[in-house]
């Protein structure tokens, strides 16, 4: 397994998702993005409105690369099926919207995505250790969700750290990914912190080559702990 680097398309020209997609995209001998994070806001879970289930399938038949959803809506129980029948290889809703987060995990799952469930940087991990049993990914947002290029909020490490234990205890069988804030100067505390998948928006599409961006950002997490990622 090697460190997973989710290139966040809301840092992207809307206008040429298609071609944005393809620069991150696998390049010679370096595989590129394992998956293209895509954010979907409705302005009314968040303040913000970007993008929706039509552009995610337009989008998922421009590209080889796997689609990673973060649905940042309201009634994600009505609307998240959609986006796995959509193709998305994972399908993430945020705890503090879904109504029963443990059904809408089956209902993904049922729909062909994996499952994966988000939680603020406010809210707590322990209440939902039990909920998470159903999930195979945790997304822990490092900034408030809505906005992309804020700073990264390093309080956010004790629930990773928290989550890395409870997998590598057995208690838990799902990836930890963060969002949020992650650059050069911050995915190494969040892989020291025990991150498998680090979603990376400015820093990847802000470079001159989103793909160098990529292929940086993982040699960056590769360095902190080469014995996990060895192989």
């Amino acid at each position: 397994m090697h460190p997973m680097i989710a290139p966040s398309i809301l840092s992207a020209d809307f206008a040429r998702l298609a071609d944005e997609a393809a620069a991150v995209g696998p390049r010679g001998d370096e595989p590129g993005a394992d998956w293209l994070h895509v954010d979907v806001m409705d302005a009314h879970f968040v303040p913000n409105l970007t993008l929706g289930l039509p552009v995610v399938q337009s989008l998922g038949a421009a590209t080889g690369i796997p689609l990673d959803c973060h649905l940042m809506i309201e009634d994600p129980d009505r609307w998240a099926p959609g986006y796995a029948e959509a193709g998305a290889r994972n399908v993430t809703v945020h705890v503090e919207a879904a109504r029963d987060p443990v059904m809408l995990a089956k209902n993904l799952r049922a729909a062909g995505s994996l499952a994966g469930l988000s939680i603020k940087p406010g809210t707590p991990l322990e209440p939902y250790v039990e909920v998470l049993r159903h999930y195979d990914t945790l997304l822990v947002m490092s900034v408030e969700p809505g906005f992309g290029g804020q700073s990264f909020i390093p309080e956010v490490l004790e629930k990773v750290r928290a989550a890395r234990r409870l997998v590598d205890t057995g208690h838990l069988r799902l990836l930890v990914e963060i969002d949020g804030g992650i650059n050069a100067d911050t995915i190494e505390q969040a892989a020291e912190a025990g991150v498998d998948c680090f979603v990376a928006g400015s820093a990847v599409y802000g470079a001159d080559d989103p793909g160098r961006a990529v292929a940086a950002l993982r040699d960056s997490v590769r360095r902190t702990n080469p014995h996990r990622w060895a192989g």
